[in-house]
């Protein structure tokens, strides 16, 4: 699959989300990027903010396999991985996979289930692998893992530890909706669900394939520098305890490659970089206490931090691409 092949493939996909979800274009963007690049979202907004809905949504316009499983403080590891079980009258022990044996899995306010059952998504998230009782299944392709968590409610919940998050490709929030686009939700949802009109676009082998396909976009070594000066500043920043690892330096880079796609470009550009920055970055850091005290988020670090990395000119970048 060449890459305007993968710009057309996500278009029909965006197009069809939009029959149901009113605005939130960069929220769609950032949601084809993950699945493009093999990766994992998690959707962090306010009750009633439609991350289930437009979860839902995108696994509808991919002729692949979906479930949803709602976390809970009583939901075991097993009742995700699965079993294995005595089958009587075959007189031996068979595997019962769980539902996280599918394409699109959408883990309902993960952060409602106890750190043991969240720690049973890692393998499988990072490995796109099962191991129970010494046994390994191996899942299938494409496998993306779409949480939501509301960022608010405290009761009742068990934050996801450092590891978990890093496992994450993008940390999303939606936002409230603008007086126009709340208008149109009112009218489109008035008298019936567009989601139960909703049909494919694409085949998971569609998705596949672009999986495969979106690493030969161009990456000049000025912004590999770009990436890495970035990720350097977060790891000696007074305001961070824990910076940003290699995975997310890759994730940067990768989720980059996508989006210069979605642009319409087959090259990365430096603007790609930091537009993604904050939904790439933010989770994977850990604030220091003073800067808890004094009310700074890591969006705001993120941002400081992307006003003193020197950003390639444009000769300069003209230069790398051979122009």
């Amino acid at each position: 699959m060449d890459l305007s092949s993968i710009r057309n493939l996500s278009d029909d996909i965006k197009n069809n989300i939009r029959k149901v979800i009113v605005g939130n274009e960069n929220v769609i963007d950032l949601l084809l990027v993950s699945l493009i690049c093999s990766g994992h979202v998690l959707l962090e907004d306010v009750p009633g903010m439609g991350k289930t809905l437009l979860a839902k949504t995108l696994a509808k316009s991919i002729d692949c396999e979906f479930k949803r499983i709602q976390f809970t403080p009583d939901l075991l590891p097993s009742d995700l991985t699965g079993i294995n079980y005595f089958n009587q009258k075959l007189s031996e022990f068979q595997f019962r996979p769980g539902p996280v044996f599918t394409n699109i899995l959408l883990a309902d306010e993960i952060n409602r289930a106890t750190p043991r059952t969240q720690s049973s998504l890692l393998e499988c998230m990072e490995e796109r692998q099962v191991t129970v009782d010494c046994e390994t299944h191996l899942l299938e392709k494409p496998f993306l893992v779409i949480a939501t968590q509301n960022p608010i409610e405290i009761q009742g919940t068990f934050p996801l530890p450092e590891a978990q998050l890093d496992r994450f490709l993008l940390r999303i929030r939606f936002g409230y909706p603008s007086e126009s686009e709340g208008i149109d939700i009112l009218k489109r949802f008035k008298s019936d669900q567009p989601l139960n009109d909703i049909k494919p676009v694409v085949t998971s082998q569609d998705i596949v394939n672009a999986q495969n396909a979106y690493s030969s976009v161009y990456v000049s070594d000025a912004v590999y520098k770009y990436i890495i000066d970035i990720v350097t500043r977060t790891r000696r920043d007074a305001d961070i305890v824990l910076g940003v690892s290699p995975r997310g330096s890759q994730a940067l880079l990768k989720a980059s490659q996508v989006f210069a796609i979605l642009r319409g470009r087959d090259y990365v550009l430096p603007d790609d970089v930091k537009t993604l920055a904050k939904y790439v970055l933010c989770h994977r850091l850990l604030l220091s206490g003073s800067a808890r005290i004094k009310d700074r988020y890591a969006e705001a670090v993120i941002d400081r931090l992307l006003t003193q990395v020197p950003v390639l000119t444009e000769e300069m970048r003209f230069k790398e691409l051979g122009a």
